[in-house]
């Protein structure tokens, strides 16, 4: 069994919290929908499998969108249930000065860390495609803080790779 332990600020993980709440509510207003397809950056979470066959690949995604929707809203519970303090949920505006750098620890199990992976893969790949970006040099936009919050999903997400390395 896996066991990772991922420390960041209390700040940090606050900020986190809210990204992956607003990522669920997203989730949660189409996933009973069938108006995934409106929505972009949703339906990049429900790849075509068939690039060359839209009839296929139509049928293929109404038979699974929802399955995998609903498998990231399982994900990202999982995820907010770990960045909880002391049982609290953790909001941006509560962090006091004085606790927003005190060390936070989330320890892992295998299930968390799987969800953890899937989860801010899945919300990078909404802000980038919200963003634009398509290469890897489209998010160098320094007059933009919401690149920077995007750059800093994937700093957590090498980091949790990098530990499961060792």
């Amino acid at each position: 069994m896996t066991r990772v332990l991922m420390e960041m600020s209390i700040l940090e993980a606050a900020h986190l919290t809210d990204l992956v709440d607003q990522f669920a509510e997203l989730i949660a207003e189409t996933v009973d929908s069938d108006t995934i397809d409106d929505d972009e950056a949703v339906a990049r979470l429900v790849p075509d499998a068939y690039r060359d066959d839209d009839a296929a690949a139509g049928e293929f995604r109404r038979l699974t969108q929802h399955d995998l929707l609903d498998r990231r809203r399982d994900d990202a519970a999982r995820v907010l249930e770990t960045l909880r303090r002391d049982g609290v949920r953790l909001r941006p505006d509560e962090v006091t000065d004085a606790d927003a750098h005190a060390a936070f620890v989330v320890e892992l199990d295998d299930l968390a860390v799987a969800a953890w992976l899937r989860t801010l893969t899945s919300v990078r790949l909404v802000m980038a495609t919200r963003l634009g970006v398509i290469y890897d040099d489209d998010g160098d936009r320094p007059d933009d803080p919401r690149f920077g919050v995007y750059d800093w999903l994937g700093f957590r997400l090498e980091g949790l790779l990098r530990a499961l390395e060792n």
